[in-house]
This record gives C-alpha cells, sequence and structure tokens, in this order.
C-alpha cells in the first residue's frame, strides 16, 4: 500500500459526491420536463420523435401499463439483436467475413445458445460475454446491435428508477410517468450529449475509431503453443479419457484487431453496460491506454448512480434523504475498496522468498493479471466499482486475485448491486432497502413504519421481500445444479475446490445481478452455461422490476401523513447505519454458507500451504 494510492481512492470518492448534485439537479429537469441548457438544440428534435412515433407526450401510465410497455421493448429489442447475431455473415461492415454468432463455422463452434446468451445480455444491461468479441462479432453487430443495447438497456434502468421515484414522492395518483417519453429524454438528452463528447476525449487519448480491416504483424520472436488437435472437418480430436488431443503449432504473425471502439467504450463505462469491444475488455490498451482513461472510466461507473441519489432527494422534496442514501453507498464502497486494496497489496504468502514491496522498480504486492500500468490501488478500486455498480468491465484478472481480494467483487454483486449499482438499478435495488428499513424500525418501535410521508404496509413489504428473495434464489439452484453436474458443469472449471466454486458462484452471480464480470477460469461458452446465465441474467432483470413498480405504484396511491414524535426520520446518519446494516445482514445470511466454502475456506488454506 501507498500514500499515492490511498490518495487516488479518496479523489475518486471526493469527485463522485462532488458530481452527484449537478448531475442530479440536471436529471431532475429533464424527467420533470423543465427547460435545461439543452432545450434550444434538442427539443424540436424530442418533438419531432413523437410525432413520428404516434406518443402522447402528456399521457400518463399506471405502473402496470409502464411495465408492459418497458417488456415489450425490451423483448423486441433481444429479438431483434438475436437476429443480428445470426445473420452478421450476410450484413455489411464485416472486413473480416466472420460468419453468424453459432453457425458452423463461427468461433463459437456450432450452436451452443451464445447468440441468445448475448441478446438476453445486453437486452438486461448485463453485457456478459461468453466469446472472444474480436473473432465473433462484425463491426455492424457491435454497433448496431451491441451498442445500441448499450444506450437502450441503460435508458430502461434509468427511468425505472425515475419511475421509482415519482411513486414516492406523488400523493393520491395512479400514474408514474410515460415510459417513452422517459426513455427518449433519456437518451436524448442525458447519454446521448455526454457520449458524444466522451467517445472524442477517448479518441484523443489513443482508444481506436476506425473500420479498417485487422492488420497483421510479423513476430519478432515466433512462438510454439499447444493448441486442441482437429480433423479434416475442424472438429477437436479426444483421448479415450475425454481430453483433447494437443498439438505443437508455431506462431509468427499476431491479428492486431481494431475497429469502432471509442463510441461503445464510453458509453460501455456510463451506462455502467462493461460488454468490451476486446476480450479482455478495459484491460486492453486500445480501449483504456492511460491511467487517465482509466480514472474517467471508474468516474463514469459511478456518476449517473451517484447523481440520482440527489435526483431522489429533489424530486421527494428531501435533499437530506438523497444525501443519507448517497452516505450509505460510500460507506458500503470503501469498505470493499479498502479490503480488496489491503488485500492485493499484502501480496500472495505463499511465494516465499520473493519480493513483492513496493518500490521505485515494481509495485509490490499481488500483480499477477493486473496492467503495470494501473498497478495495485487502480486495480482494486476498479474492481470494486465495477461490481459495486452493475458494469462489468475489468482492468484487472478477478480470478488472479487474492482469496479475500477476490470475494470483494463477489459479495459486492451478492448484496443486490444497490452499492451506486447500475444505472437506475442501483437505485430502485436501495429503494426496495429503503422500504424494509423503515420497516424493520417501526417493527422495533411499536409504530406503522412511514417512509418520506407514506405509510409502509403489508403489501409494500410482500413486493420488497419478492424482490428480495428471487435473487439469491436464482443464483443458489442454478449453482447448485452445476456443482453437482461434472459433465456439463464442473468440467469446463481451470481450478478446483474452493476457487472452482468461487468460479461457478461468480459466474450465476454476475448474471442474475446483471453485472457482467467474468471471474475467469471457467469455460462458459457452452450450451449449459449460455442457457442457464442466460435465464438468469433475464430473471435477475425483469422478475425482479415487476414488483418494484408494484411498490411504486402503490406508494404513488397513497396519501401523504405528517411526521409524528413516532416517525423514523430517513434524513439522519442513524437512518444510513440502519440501512447499511440491513443490507449487509440480508447478504451475510443468505451467501455466508457459499462464501464460507469458497473464498473464505480457499484464504484459510492459502495460508497454510494449499493453492488451487
Amino acid at each position: 500500500m501507498t500514500l499515492n494510492g490511498w490518495l487516488q481512492i479518496l479523489l475518486f470518492i471526493a469527485i463522485i459526491i462532488a458530481i452527484a448534485k449537478p448531475v442530479g439537479i440536471f436529471m431532475a429537469h429533464v424527467f420533470n420536463g423543465e427547460r435545461t441548457f439543452l432545450h434550444w438544440a434538442l427539443r424540436p428534435i424530442e418533438r419531432l420523435i413523437y410525432r413520428l412515433t404516434g406518443v402522447d407526450e402528456k399521457r400518463e401510465m399506471r405502473w402496470t401499463e409502464y411495465a408492459a410497455a418497458m417488456l415489450l421493448f425490451s423483448l423486441v429489442s433481444l429479438v431483434l439483436l438475436y437476429i443480428i447475431q445470426r445473420v452478421q455473415g450476410y450484413l455489411p461492415l464485416n472486413p473480416q467475413h466472420l460468419t453468424g454468432v453459432d453457425s458452423a463455422g463461427s468461433p463459437t463452434a456450432g450452436f451452443v445458445g451464445s447468440a441468445f446468451n448475448t441478446a438476453a445480455s445486453f437486452t438486461t444491461n448485463t453485457n456478459w460475454q461468453s466469446y472472444v468479441p474480436e473473432t465473433t462479432m462484425s463491426y455492424f453487430t457491435q454497433m448496431a446491435g451491441l451498442a445500441y443495447h448499450n444506450f437502450a438497456s441503460a435508458a430502461t434502468g434509468i427511468v425505472l428508477a425515475i419511475a421509482f421515484i415519482r411513486g414516492i414522492a406523488r400523493r393520491e395518483q395512479e400514474t408514474i410517468g410515460n415510459f417513452w417519453v422517459d426513455f427518449v429524454r433519456c437518451n436524448l438528452y442525458v447519454l446521448l450529449p455526454i457520449c458524444i463528447l466522451g467517445a472524442l476525449l477517448m479518441v484523443s487519448q489513443g482508444v481506436v475509431q476506425n473500420f479498417r480491416a485487422y492488420d497483421t504483424a510479423k513476430l519478432v520472436e515466433p512462438q510454439t503453443i499447444q493448441v486442441d488437435k482437429k480433423d479434416a472437418s475442424g472438429n477437436v480430436i479426444t483421448n479415450t479419457d475425454g481430453t483433447n488431443q494437443q498439438e505443437s503449432q508455431t506462431v509468427t504473425d499476431q491479428t492486431i484487431a481494431q475497429g469502432p471502439v471509442a463510441s461503445q467504450e464510453f458509453i460501455k463505462e456510463l451506462g455502467t453496460n462493461g460488454g468490451g469491444f476486446f476480450n479482455t475488455n478495459s484491460a486492453h490498451p486500445f480501449e483504456n491506454p492511460t491511467p487517465f482513461t482509466n480514472f474517467i472510466e471508474m468516474l463514469l461507473i459511478f456518476s449517473i448512480g451517484g447523481g440520482l441519489t440527489y435526483t431522489l432527494g429533489r424530486m421527494t422534496g428531501s435533499p437530506k434523504h438523497g444525501w443519507a442514501v448517497l452516505a450509505a453507498m460510500v460507506l458500503v464502497f470503501s469498505m470493499g475498496v479498502i479490503t480488496a486494496y489491503v488485500a492485493e497489496a499484502r501480496g500472495n504468502p505463499l511465494l516465499k522468498g520473493t519480493d513483492q514491496s513496493v518500490s521505485a522498480a515494481q509495485s509490490g504486492g499481488n500483480m499477477e493479471g493486473k496492467e503495470v500500468r494501473f498497478g495495485i490501488a487502480n486495480s482494486a478500486l476498479f474492481a470494486t466499482a465495477t461490481t459495486d455498480a452493475s458494469c462489468g468491465a475489468v482492468n484487472s484478472m478477478h480470478d488472479s486475485f487474492t482469496p479475500i481480494g477476490g470475494m470483494v467483487p463477489l459479495v459486492n454483486i451478492m448484496l443486490g448491486e444497490i452499492i451506486f449499482g447500475g444505472v437506475g438499478s442501483g437505485l430502485y435495488g436501495m429503494l426496495i432497502f429503503c422500504v424494509l428499513s423503515v420497516f424493520i424500525a417501526g417493527l422495533m418501535v411499536g409504530r406503522t413504519p412511514e417512509y418520506l410521508g407514506k405509510k409502509i404496509e403489508s403489501y409494500d413489504v410482500k413486493m420488497s421481500m419478492l424482490y428480495v428473495l428471487i435473487f439469491p434464489l436464482v443464483i443458489l439452484v442454478f449453482a447448485a445444479i452445476t456443482v453437482l453436474a461434472p459433465s456439463f458443469g464442473t468440467s469446463q472449471l481451470a481450478n478446483n475446490g474452493p476457487h472452482g466454486l468461487s468460479e461457478i458462484l461468480y459466474a450465476f452471480t454476475s448474471g442474475t445481478g446483471n453485472n457482467g464480470s467474468a471471474f475467469a477460469g471457467i469455460s462458459a461458452n457452452t450450451y449449459w452455461y449460455n442457457s442457464t446465465i442466460g435465464a438468469a441474467m433475464l430473471v435477475g432483470r425483469f422478475l425482479m422490476i415487476v414488483p418494484m413498480l408494484a411498490v411504486a405504484g402503490n406508494l404513488a396511491r397513497k396519501k401523504m401523513v405528517p411526521p409524528s414524535l413516532g416517525t423514523f426520520p430517513v434524513t439522519t446518519p442513524l437512518f444510513t447505519v440502519l440501512l447499511v446494516s440491513v443490507i449487509l445482514v440480508i447478504g451475510a445470511l443468505t451467501f455466508f454458507p457459499a462464501l464460507s466454502l469458497g473464498p473464505l475456506v480457499e484464504h484459510l488454506l492459502m495460508y497454510a500451504g494449499k493453492t488451487f
């Protein structure tokens, strides 16, 4: 650990807190239909879109209609992306002449459900990638398919949070807004202007943006590698024990992948999407070339999620409550990043006799799987930020972290992606925990719980608990089946023992939590993993949205109740502490048994001299 590392972490937190208010005020103006500094240019375009699509911007929707519109839009988007992938070989902007995903000549090696998995992934803002993007997706698919969904899925999450806020703020009303109007305004005023300027900033720093075919370079030192042996038909030849036969292959050339990267990179972070143009994601120098771009990308991941807390306070008339929610997010985030930084900076105790100290010549600590240009502090900070939000972008390999360091990203997602969270989804997930917190506080004092002037009744608590219980149910059921299935589950692991369990847990947690980052060490591009993780993504996104909107609609219909001596205030440090406690207790009680069999026991075994 270094003073420089701690200062960078503190600077990051300070900037996130500083930009929360201006970002929050701007979004409140946009979604309230108030004038902003962009109205002179964008308002005519907004009106034109409504006229062309037949949307009446003055007509609002009940929560059921809002949910139906969102689900219908998402279904059409999912099917469209699936079709684009399957037929990309016939579409333009394909200089590598890549065939359709899951076709016979595809790098996905025939039909393994990769196109379905990817369609579900990008539609749900998960952006989990079980394939190698630069050898699987054409430029057209990357732009018209994946980058489009980066905007659409991010906007969907944001407007759902706004709908929840309206439900809290309104009195005795049946409606919570218009999905189509909110969606258009989010893209037009919030996401697109920032991303147009941001993409140019990325280009100025060295992020690639072109339509050239891949270049080929001669290696100075040819390499001999082991690859799977194939027959004349291209099928892998296996041994009698079922393992793949290997043969030596000399590599003399390197393919330099490139393409329209910058335009996808900025929205990838701002929209907490995380799907990379390249397989190594933000560890690739064409996606994240400098420490400056690395810091910008981390700020983007938290910027909208942090700003929405002030939007909450502004629209509900209780700015202090917005700050209390932001304080809870910052507190839990700080616990995670401190743990990860300390764990990685201490290094690996099994490397006895190896100098792992910080010096002018080396970063020190556990540098396996990390980029030298980022070091320990920025790798730990990025890993914590990307899993506190449902981003999934990575600038280091989580599989190479120490057991405790790798447990931090896993626990972050297991807490429900509410620590800043995905754009929108983090806030409405946190608001569900706010409802549960005031309910618990009401039980403790024997009073009917109230939340910002609304009485919390049995229906609200039931829907909130349904939201909370769906998440662990999906993760633990799929993980349990997988660890008991050597033929299609554990056979895809690169590691055995508790580390292998962590890899399986992380895969299903990342999918259900709509995070999308991978622990690595698991060959997930199989029919089992693609289909089950794809299903987990859809359930983790849409099945959890319905009870959330039900709570929002029910709150909107309620009367405002004036505060009394028995009202638990939600604007104080005490509320922040209670909120954090409820989050940690629910997460600990649900996932502690699984964590104790995975990273915790691996940590103890590592200090006993055993690794996996």
